[in-house]
């Protein structure tokens, strides 16, 4: 004797969910990999304004380094750092929108199941909120 078959519907959600979920994960790791380049670029900075202003300094381009002046790299790495942080808060909050979503597909899911094996009444106007 086999294990019943999930419905169609039930097996739609749950694919759903788990996209969500790898979604999650997505805009995770981005954010962790941002915070690390942001440390980074932080770190450099910190070296940069030990410089005296006439030493020379150099940046990396690709494998070679590039000789140029320390307020230029001081501009440079200052921006990409407001960069970074911009890029962060936006990631913050599709993190913190998808954590929402996944609450209510776990939500739906879960009544889903409570309810037996009828799907709920189709929504069609909910689903799709630009008509």
């Amino acid at each position: 004797m086999s294990a019943p078959q999930m419905p169609p519907w039930l097996q739609e959600q749950i694919g759903k969910l788990q996209q969500s979920q790898q979604n999650l994960q997505s805009i995770m790791t981005q954010r962790q990999h941002l915070e690390m380049e942001k440390a980074e670029t932080e770190k450099a900075l910190e070296e940069l304004n030990k410089v005296a202003d006439g030493d020379s300094v150099f940046k990396q381009a690709g494998t070679v380094l590039i000789k140029s002046d320390k307020k230029t790299l001081v501009d440079e790495l200052e921006e990409k750092v407001e960069l970074a942080k911009t890029r962060s808060t936006v990631l913050e909050k599709q993190e913190v929108r998808v954590k929402e979503t996944l609450k209510e597909q776990e939500a739906k899911i879960t009544e889903m199941m409570k309810s037996g094996a009828t799907p709920p009444p189709a929504k069609a106007e909910e689903d799709n909120p630009r008509k």
